[in-house]
Order: structure tokens, then sequence, then C-alpha cells
């Protein structure tokens, strides 16, 4: 797959609440993910990781009232989009935040996520 290809089929996944899903489908054994400096689990490396980082945040929502996705920007190897989510946590209560997402693809697979938002302060 190309890196639009990847990029088209994220953004479908995402806009579904298939983020299981996505992995599943278009990550790659080595991938990395990176969140920002605060958020729980700064890097995660390897697919089981990186399904458990996503099944550990997925088990935190209580419901989700909106998501919107972008288009993917595309340039050679890499895409972003953005991602705007409102959603009601088991712990902190209902937040809308919104995050910049890059991903890096090599053959036909994301092998590189990092996130990009200001990290949610339990504490106020």
């Amino acid at each position: 797959m190309t890196t639009q290809e990847v990029a088209d089929q994220l953004v479908g996944f995402c806009r579904q609440g298939q983020f299981m899903e996505a992995i599943n489908a278009l990550y790659g054994d080595d991938i990395v993910s990176i969140e920002p400096d605060g958020a729980p689990m700064k890097e995660v490396r390897g697919l089981d990781g990186v399904r458990q980082k996503t099944e550990h945040f997925n088990s935190s929502v209580e419901a989700y009232h909106g998501m919107e996705v972008s288009e993917p920007l595309v340039a050679a190897d890499f895409f972003s989009i953005s991602m705007h989510i409102d959603a009601t946590f088991k712990e902190g209560g209902r937040m809308q935040f919104s995050e910049i997402c890059v991903y890096q693809v090599a053959d036909g697979k994301v092998v590189r996520e990092e996130f990009f938002y200001m990290p949610m302060n339990p504490e106020g």
C-alpha cells in the first residue's frame, strides 16, 4: 500500500472509532508510539505494546459524544491528521481535546506514530 492508501484507511477506521482494527490492519510489528511529556505512557514499542496502550485508553472511556478526524496530509512516507474528541472518561468526567497525529509508513505499514496534545491533568 502507498502512504496515501494507508492514511485513507487509517482515517476511515478512526472516524468509526475502530482504533484496534486500525492497529491490526495497518501497523507493523516494530511500531514505535510516542506520546507527549506528561502522558501516562510516553513511549511504547512493538505491536503488542501499542495494542495494550490502546486497550488501556479504550477502557478509560465511558462514552464518546463526538469525534472529528481530518483528511490526511501526506508527504513522502509521512502523513498527519488532526483529531478532536469529546468523551466522558470513567475518571475525570466529560472532556474535549484535540491532537495532531503524525505517522510514518514503510513497506505499506505504519512504523511510527507520534501524538501532539496537552496531556490532561487529573489534579486540575
